[in-house]
């Protein structure tokens, strides 16, 4: 809904109709498109009182929805931005899909799985939680698919002549797990909620150069991926990246003593089991 402040059609008031509610709480966990958001689930919760119960009628009867909402983790924006899958540099804001717009809105079109009252079940949902929802339409084949709507800035790298279909412009790396890694990684994911492994794979195929956003970084050690309080020491031979171990974030004096937050408990259980932590910047346990 939007309404036109004092005549002047410069300014916008926008009131969201509902919010998201996901596993997802940071904007590091959160896939960069729908396509790498596979089978992850959310859940849209419509406000009450305001006959949105009539607005969502026939909905069900369609498989795809656009989810039209507010990036509402972002305070700023750039005009210009590196995007994860350009090859040559940095691009103009308006010519990516980055949420560090003027205004951060976001467009995604997520699986429908049902409609419940006021709350969409949707699949493959790329949206963190708490994100505000400003519109919900659904997706039409017929007008919305353009597949000759041309790739832009995304092939600036060669791609073979015989490709008859769009494909991924930045092929994507192999990651292995060696031994120590599978047992690490294994350990955490029974011992806390994290899904490390797969936030490892999800991040390194799209390759191992130096990025704040993705959190990798050269260190002493060699090359480093942060996975919230984790930290994880990688190598790179060609086009396969190799995890070679995990280890904690936190600084010993950090891990010091006992008690402490649920988090502080499972690192201190990894350190007596595998050892001494990486030398990293002190973690986020937000």
């Amino acid at each position: 809904m939007s309404s036109v402040e004092d005549k002047d059609p410069s300014r916008l008031v926008l009131e969201p109709i509902g919010i998201v509610r996901t596993s997802l709480a940071t904007k590091v966990e959160a896939a960069r498109q729908p396509r790498a958001a596979q089978g992850a689930r959310a859940r849209i919760e419509l406000f009450t009182g305001r006959n949105f119960e009539h607005a969502l009628e026939d909905l069900s009867r369609w498989k795809l929805i656009w989810v039209i909402f507010w990036f509402h983790h972002n305070s700023s924006w750039r005009p210009k931005v590196l995007p994860p899958r350009s090859t040559s540099g940095r691009k103009g804001v308006f010519a990516t899909r980055s949420p560090h717009r003027p205004n951060p809105i976001g467009l995604s079109v997520v699986r429908l799985e049902r409609v419940d009252g006021l709350n969409i079940h949707v699949l493959d949902a790329d949206m963190l939680d708490g994100t505000p929802v400003l519109d919900l339409k659904p997706y039409v084949a017929y007008t919305d698919s353009h597949p000759d709507a041309g790739t832009g800035w995304l092939y600036d790298v060669e791609i073979p002549s015989s490709s008859t279909q769009p494909v991924d412009p930045v092929s994507a790396y192999t990651v292995t797990f060696m031994p120590l890694a599978t047992e690490q990684a294994q350990w955490i994911e029974a011992r806390t909620s994290l899904a490390i492994e797969e936030r490892i794979r999800a991040t390194l195929t799209l390759g191992p150069a130096p990025h704040p956003y993705r959190r990798i970084r050269r260190t002493d050690e060699g090359m480093q991926l942060a996975v919230k309080e984790w930290r994880v020491r990688f190598s790179v031979e060609g086009r396969e990246i190799r995890v070679i171990a995990i280890a904690s974030g936190f600084r010993e004096s950090q891990l010091a003593g006992a008690g402490g937050e649920d988090v502080l408990v499972a690192h201190r259980e990894f350190r007596e089991r595998w050892g001494g932590a990486v030398s990293a910047e002190t973690p986020n346990v937000k």
